[in-house]
């Protein structure tokens, strides 16, 4: 694989963490940000491409109506506990 290198600017105590677990771990400091970026990164890549599906499925017409949602939530744990509501 591939690397390079870039600057980030961080707390001065997120930097001791840092520290403590590279040398806890044996670890460099450099291994451990590389690991919590990729891992950042997987988190968030795929909600932020839900979304952006989410938000394009409106356009075709996808969605289901607020109100719809909102009264089928309320209902959950009640007796008179609503379908999931459809799309319109």
């Amino acid at each position: 694989m591939r690397s390079t290198t870039f600057t980030v600017r961080i707390d001065t105590g997120v930097k001791k963490r840092l520290e403590r677990l590279a040398k806890s771990t044996g670890r460099s400091r450099s291994f451990l940000a590389a690991e919590a970026i990729n891992e950042y990164l997987e988190v968030n890549e795929w909600q932020v491409a839900g979304i952006r599906r989410a938000i394009a499925s409106l356009g075709h017409g996808e969605g289901v109506p607020q109100n719809l949602v909102k009264d089928w939530v309320a209902s959950w744990g009640s007796a008179n506990e609503k379908p999931v509501p459809k799309r319109s």
